[in-house]
């Protein structure tokens, strides 16, 4: 019997710690049927955002699949429209946009294709065939190696097939300056990015659907210890290689990244929550067992946090230049500004004052503050590419919507609509010049990148529904209150949403610009309470089933 396939037998216990076996889902429906279901927001000042909303729906339900029968998937999902592959981090960020389509088309469902090819010490693939459901072969460690990574040292830019196997001896290996007993199943190409909680706590948040919570705590969990356990290297950091950030100046520096540590720091707080909403569920059930595990699991995590900011603050943060930085492996600072940097901000590692330099850097034109903003390289690095050069500059929907998020966090939340809003305006006006949406954008011109694949929804449809919605229209959920809040845009004219899916909840919300203000009108058909906000005006109503609400402000 070879080598592989002594290890293909690997792949009949992947997926033990998901309780989902076996393939269930709903039928799909085709757009002309889910058109009719799924949100339809209104802004009639800006019939160009309906047209580019409509469209990315109509070219996400043709990425939509059923999974192949014998490929071991066991839920319907959004390809990332990249290749013949699925892959970890694109489907995390796809989830953030299908969230407001939900129930109709399998966002979140989709990473449970991942969850199902988990293995057994917790790992999972980052990229996975599409039609055999097979881990991609060439991130497998076939030979139980030491931690190393495939591609790193070979890197072309979509150069991997022009490239002959790499021998062993000439692959990248990282220095982690401790001793790992157990190599992993996975090449270091394939472990990256480790966002499923946030993927998972952002779903929770606009479905309250618990219960999901619980299916996928085991998986996650497992996977946390995994990257633990493999990436954690001397200065209690983690290491990462091209596969974050493919064609970027910092690569030849890495090391430990300030991205994959800062989304560690992540991760544990992120579990942290998760076992303080199960732990909850769990007592009300009298499953103090389950109850005193979640607590201990909660203890554990909360340290790891600590301890983990507390090392990227001492070696990744920069007084002189206030930003964060990658760190060489002999634990220099590497000498390049990323968008990684920004990492800190979501992860809650930065404490005000660094925040604040983190801010001013964003506001400075000669740094992110380009034409189309954030790039993922600032603008003042040897390297930089005004048209995009992918990781050398392009402006990328997952790390706008990290960045985004991470200001909210931290009380900047003009800063961060302003961020949004200004790219809905630069997708959709190269989405009306060129008829599509692309994997990223320059960040100099009003146009796509120059290295970039076009109707790519996959990730950047983010920016038409998701930042449509949330940030322009104005409308944010949340479950676990069963609020939702509503900020008036006197920019769009007449504004809101009809079919507006929430918490379970269907809600019909329309603004009518009138003397100065608005009439509101609000209809849901479940209880929730609606916050309405305009200028320093704030009114809160109790929708009721059936019973329209009229207010004005």
């Amino acid at each position: 019997m070879s080598e592989k396939t002594d290890q293909k037998a690997w792949y009949g216990s992947l997926g033990r710690f998901f309780a989902k076996k076996s393939y269930e889902d709903e039928p799909l429906p085709d757009f002309a049927v889910a058109r009719r279901r799924l949100p339809e927001p209104i802004c009639s000042k800006r019939p160009d955002y309906i047209e580019s909303y409509w469209r990315v729906w109509e070219i996400a339900y043709r990425n939509t699949y059923v999974p192949n029968p014998g490929s071991g998937f066991v839920s319907n999902f959004v390809d990332a429209a990249f290749n013949s592959s699925i892959f970890l981090w694109d489907t995390v960020f796809i989830t953030m946009f299908c969230n407001l389509g939900h129930p109709y088309i399998p966002g979140i469902r989709s990473l449970d294709n991942f969850y199902c090819k988990q293995f057994d010490d917790g790992e999972i693939p980052r990229e996975i065939d599409r039609d055999t459901g097979e881990p991609f072969e060439r991130w497998m460690n076939w030979r139980r190696k030491p931690l190393h990574s495939y591609f790193h040292n070979h890197y072309r830019y979509r150069g991997l097939f022009s490239v002959a196997p790499p021998d062993y001896d000439e692959m990248h290996k990282p220095d982690l300056g401790r001793t790992v007993e157990e190599a992993p199943y996975l090449t270091l190409d394939s472990l990256n990015h480790p966002l499923l909680a946030w993927a998972e706590l952002e779903s929770h948040r606009h479905t309250g659907d618990t219960e999901r919570l619980k299916l996928v705590w085991e998986p996650l969990y497992r996977y946390y210890q995994a990257l633990y356990h493999h990436l954690r290297n001397r200065y209690g950091l983690f290491v990462t290689d091209w596969a974050s950030m493919d064609n970027s100046p910092r690569n030849k520096y890495l090391g430990s990244g300030v991205d994959i540590s800062c989304e560690m720091a992540l991760f544990a707080r992120q579990l942290t929550e998760i076992a303080e909403l199960l732990a909850a569920v769990y007592e009300k059930e009298g499953d103090g067992e389950r109850v005193r595990e979640l607590r201990a699991a909660q203890a554990q995590l909360e340290e790891d946090a600590r301890r983990i900011s507390k090392a990227i603050n001492e070696y990744m943060w920069d007084p002189g230049s206030g930003f964060y930085y990658d760190l060489t492996e002999d634990g220099r600072r590497a000498p390049v500004k990323t968008i990684a940097a920004y990492w800190a901000l979501l992860a809650g590692v930065a404490d005000d004052a660094q925040a604040a330099s983190l801010v001013r850097w964003l506001e400075d034109p000669a740094a992110f503050a380009r034409t189309h903003r954030v790039p993922t390289l600032a603008a003042d690095e040897e390297g930089y590419q005004p048209a995009g050069g992918y990781w050398q500059g392009a402006v990328w929907a997952p790390t706008n919507t990290m960045v985004v998020r991470g200001l909210e966090k931290y009380g900047y939340r003009d800063l961060a609509r302003e961020i949004a809003v200004e790219h809905l305006d630069r997708v959709t006006q190269v989405f009306v010049e060129t008829g599509t949406f692309w994997e990223n954008y320059a960040a100099d011109f009003i146009r796509q990148g120059d290295k970039g694949k076009p109707d790519f929804v996959g990730w950047s449809g983010i920016g038409p529904i998701l930042f449509l919605l949330e940030h322009a229209i104005g409308i944010k959920g949340d479950a676990r209150h069963n609020e939702l809040c509503w900020r008036l845009n006197p920019d769009l004219g007449e504004s809101g949403c009809k079919r507006y899916w929430f918490n379970g909840r269907t809600v019909d919300l329309r603004a009518v610009p009138e003397r100065g203000g608005f009439v509101v009108t609000a209809c849901s058909d479940g209880p929730l309470t609606l916050k309405i906000m305009y200028e320093s005006k704030q009114v809160a109503l109790s929708l009721e089933p059936g019973r329209p609400h009229e207010v004005r402000l």
